[in-house]
């Protein structure tokens, strides 16, 4: 299953677009969406769709205190938009209107410095409208055919890397987010969701085949440095239940990654 990024939280709080919603994309386009995405993930919703067929999460616990918007390097931009990504997905599980908008603020503040197409940005003030009106299930909807337009975008403007970037960041952001929960209210159910042996290799494999400006960056070298772990506590046998120390493991490797992403460089 191809993993969904909803830069669809790109919200407008106040900033003048146009608020029509653009019309789909073609099947031409969706084509050229669907060659930019070559890793198979599931995305942060799937997982937190997984957790609660065991569980009843309360998804506001989930919530973190706001990053910094300031970034200069364009990985980082990319590594934290998708960590917004996966709080955006939090908010929605809890129909939490004003934490949808809060959320989508600072994703635009980092989306704008990607110079993602206007198209984008109007199709989130629809979403900005569904919110406000509770309208959660056209609200997935809609975040469906949004998800397109941003591939798209981000592929015309030869940003492919950036794909990646932003899917990692959201990937270690949900495995936080559900480790996390996990940890404070283990079942061994829910822990057996984290097994995913698979899905580590397959991101740093994309990380390596990344172009040699963007690997050179520090944060994504030692992002590179760090996925070995994370990837050994995540490929358990299927016959074995994590343990809640186990999960605990997963929930600090997978936070101390999501600390080097949100904290800008040189930063006490």
């Amino acid at each position: 299953m191809f993993f969904r990024i909803f830069l669809t939280f790109l919200l407008s709080s106040g900033a003048a677009f146009a608020t029509a919603t653009p019309a789909p994309l073609t099947g031409k386009e969706l084509a050229a969406v669907a060659k930019v995405e070559a890793v198979s993930i599931p995305a942060p919703a799937e997982a937190m769709a997984a957790l609660s067929k065991v569980a009843k999460p309360n998804w506001q616990s989930r919530y973190r205190a706001p990053i910094p918007t300031t970034f200069s390097s364009r990985a980082q931009i990319a590594l934290n938009i998708g960590g917004l990504i996966a709080d955006g997905y939090i908010a929605v599980e809890a129909e939490d209107a004003q934490q949808v908008k809060n959320t989508g603020k600072d994703i635009i503040a980092l989306a704008k410095c990607l110079a993602v197409s206007e198209s984008v940005i109007a199709r989130g003030n629809s979403i900005f409208e569904f919110a406000e009106r509770n309208e959660w299930n056209t609200l997935k909807e809609e975040l469906e055919a949004t998800q397109n337009e941003v591939k798209l975008s981000l592929e015309q403007q030869h940003d492919a890397d950036l794909v990646c970037l932003v899917t990692l960041g959201a990937w270690i952001r949900g495995t936080e987010i559900i480790s996390g929960w996990i940890a404070e209210n283990y079942t061994p159910a829910a822990a057996k969701l984290l097994r995913q042996p698979e899905i580590v290799a397959l991101m740093r494999a994309k990380l390596e085949a990344l172009p040699a400006k963007t690997k050179e960056n520090q944060l994504v070298t030692d992002l590179i440095a760090g996925l070995p772990e994370l990837q050994a506590l995540v490929s358990f046998s299927s016959d074995k239940t994590p343990s809640q120390n186990d999960v605990k493991a997963v929930k600090e490797v997978s936070s101390k990654l999501m600390r080097l992403i949100s904290t800008k460089p040189n930063a006490k």
